[in-house]
Order: C-alpha cells, then structure tokens, then sequence
C-alpha cells in the first residue's frame, strides 16, 4: 500500500450560507491523501499503474467550481468521484479550508476533514 498526497490546492470559489460568500466568493486551499497499491508502479514505471494526481487535481477543481453552502458538501462530492473514476484508491481523506472565514473574528481558516474508504 502507498500514498499519493496532492496539498495546498489553490482555488477561488463561491460556497458558504451567507449571499455575500456567493456574490464575493473567497479563497479555499484543499489536500487530498489516497491510499492504493502502488507496488505495480512502482516496478512498471507507467502512469496507468498508478493513481493519477493530474486526475486527482482535475476532479478536485470541477468540484470546488460548483457552489456549495458547506464545506462538508464540497468534500463529499470530491470523495464520490475519486471512488466512482479510480478503481485503484482504497481510501481517501479530502481537506477543505476555507481562508479567512466571514465568522466575526480573526480566523485563519475554517477546515473540514472527510475520508472514505472502499
């Protein structure tokens, strides 16, 4: 078993409860960790053995596109499509942060954290 790790993916996006968050929208970062057997891979050298992070990054980018009110949404969505497209992961875990949050204080970020496993 091995993990492929795509972190600090950067997106503009429009989710959250307030109608300012859909109008103004804000900055997002997403990790992704997902757990395959990269064995094959590791001998063949040959992208088809492997988990694809391109793929991974292009799922996680159409996903964060489609507005959302929560965060748990976004990050369930993500998971579904890495199972549904890649046969090979086992297990995901998906990371959404939302950047400075509109919560009335000085936040950093607000991050929700979902996995799955086949």
């Amino acid at each position: 078993m091995g993990i492929i790790k795509v972190n600090n993916i950067k997106l503009y996006a429009f989710h959250g409860c307030l109608e300012e968050e859909a109008k103004i929208g804000s900055w997002y970062r997403v990790d992704v960790e997902v757990k395959a057997d990269l064995k094959k891979s590791s001998r063949t050298d040959n992208l088809a053995d492997t988990v694809d992070y391109v793929h991974l990054n292009h799922i996680v980018k159409e996903q964060m596109a489609i507005r959302s009110e929560l965060l748990e949404q976004v990050a369930q969505r993500i998971l579904d499509r890495f199972f549904r497209e890649i046969q090979m992961i086992k297990k995901a875990k998906v990371a959404v942060a939302k950047i400075n949050p509109p919560i009335g204080g000085n936040v950093e970020e607000v991050v929700i954290i979902l996995t799955k496993k086949r």
